[in-house]
């Protein structure tokens, strides 16, 4: 069979099970709750005595819904109590932590490729912001943050409970943030699961498939992110052996660093890499884009507490004593070397710093903050320019060099510099509990996303043509182009 048709076939199934989905939802939300109490006994189409005949009829609907049970809830749900600063301010947070994947990261990207790939490169990260979001709401938030029935498995994935957003209601909150409507952590939580596959095409970029890429973003998010987000924030055994993620260190930049590695590996160099000019076509795109990351990642870090309060300021903090000093350690290490210091080293550097703090952010004090940003900055660009040359591997924009080393760095150095003072978790922190959670994410993201894009390989393809590559993404894979 052909690949066009296969892709066809792939099209036609894709169609069907989003029918199919609408379908089962429809069924999840209007069929009676399995967990609900019993329903109370239909009321007497006669009024008990003169007095309740004479309510109002305005005050029925009160009354009946004053009487009736209350839904039970799941395992992972906790009654509401509002914090309305606290919304307030996670409402905020959300919004800033969409913006960094768009425009922010696709900007970011869509500055540091070819002109004839710019179009193909900042779609990646709209349709993935897409994507992800109906994957989370059908069946990985439950994966991620829904508290397993059996004991034997809590520890490593959620519950199938709320497939579908099934059982949220507003008067619902998650276990470990009761302040919060559940609607809001979901959606919350859901702008971390649409940034951590968006920072993967960056290993990737200028090669792949754009069929390929939604295949491979829906199975990565069902099989990598959601376990590994499960073990860290969901009540997982990383969580349980103390391993300290203050807003995805782990989660989301070694997840995404390491997964990004094994796709430039595996898909191989683009063509004509080493011999041919592939130099950024638009720093300013890519100085823009850094800047709408560094002011969206205080609703990523800062957001992470869950709440308006001291160590919500103390990672707001850090995270820009953090980027601005590994913007400057980037900019002295480049400047030493190459004898100039570069717009996209400035911008790479502030990356490396934002990636670094993530993990420490409400955990250390600002002087930590400062350390740990000024050795990312210096190590991400060994890796980023000295790793790359040594090993020569193509990743193209650096998925692994700044976020995949500038989050190991980070979260080792949470195990170092978290201060008790600032927050009392930081009190059980230690080098080896991080280094377990490092080495624990490197393999699972590693071997799943290996399996994942020989999925991919053997059923929709991993590269463009050889002649597309050259005539450019954007014509053609999208038809498109810059003018």
């Amino acid at each position: 069979m052909k690949l066009t048709s296969f892709e066809g076939l792939i099209g036609k199934g894709l169609t069907g099970l989003m029918l199919a989905a609408v379908l089962v939802g429809g069924g999840l939300m209007t069929a009676p709750s399995a967990h609900a109490q019993d329903a109370a006994p239909a009321a007497s189409s006669a009024p008990a005595d003169s007095t309740e005949a004479a309510l109002p009829a305005s005050s029925a609907p009160a009354a009946e819904a004053a009487a009736a049970p209350a839904p039970a809830m799941l395992p992972h749900q906790a009654a509401l109590a509002l914090d309305t600063g606290g919304a307030a301010w996670i409402l905020t947070s959300t919004a800033l932590v969409l913006l960094m994947t768009i425009p922010g990261l696709a900007l970011f990207y869509g500055g540091m490729v070819r002109k004839k790939n710019v179009i193909a490169t900042v779609a990646q990260s709209f349709a993935i912001t897409a994507l992800v979001t109906v994957v989370w709401m059908v069946c990985t938030y439950s994966l991620a943050f829904g508290f397993n029935a059996s004991s034997a498995l809590q520890p490593y994935i959620g519950s199938f409970d709320a497939f579908f957003l099934n059982h949220v209601r507003v008067d619902t909150a998650y276990t470990a943030a009761k302040g919060l409507p559940e609607m809001l952590w979901i959606t919350y939580q859901m702008t971390f699961a649409i940034i951590t596959p968006a920072l993967i095409a960056g290993a990737f970029a200028e090669r792949m498939k754009f069929s390929t890429l939604l295949v491979f973003t829906t199975l990565w998010s069902i099989f990598v992110y959601a376990p590994i987000c499960h073990w860290v924030w969901g009540g997982g055994f990383l969580s349980a052996a103390g391993v300290l993620d203050f807003a995805g260190g782990t989660v989301v930049h070694i997840n995404a660093g390491i997964a990004g590695l094994v796709c430039a590996l595996v898909l191989g160099k683009r063509k004509g890499y080493g011999s041919e000019n592939m130099a950024p076509h638009n720093l300013v795109y890519t100085m823009i884009g850094a800047s709408l990351l560094w002011v969206g990642w205080f609703g990523f870090n800062a957001g992470s507490e869950w709440a308006a309060d001291g160590i919500a300021s103390a990672a707001m903090l850090n995270t820009q004593v953090a980027t601005a000093g590994a913007a400057l350690s980037w900019m002295i290490v480049e400047w030493v070397e190459r004898k100039k210091p570069g717009m996209l080293g400035l911008a790479s550097g502030a990356v490396a710093g934002l990636v670094a703090i993530t993990p420490a952010a409400g955990f250390v004090n600002p002087q930590g903050a400062l350390i740990i940003g000024l050795i990312a900055g210096a190590g991400c660009y060994v890796s980023a320019v000295w790793l790359k040359k040594i090993f020569n591997y193509d990743d193209s924009l650096d998925a692994f060099g700044v976020h995949g080393i500038g989050g190991i760095i980070g979260a080792l150095l949470t195990g170092v510099l978290a201060d008790a003072s600032i927050n009392s978790l930081g009190a059980g922190a230690s080098v080896m509990k991080q280094a377990m959670g490092i080495g624990v994410t490197i393999v699972w993201s590693g071997v799943a996303t290996f399996i994942i894009l020989m999925i991919c390989k053997y059923t929709v393809g991993l590269r463009v043509s050889e002649e597309g590559e050259v005539e450019g993404l954007d014509s053609a894979l999208h038809g498109e182009g810059m003018h």
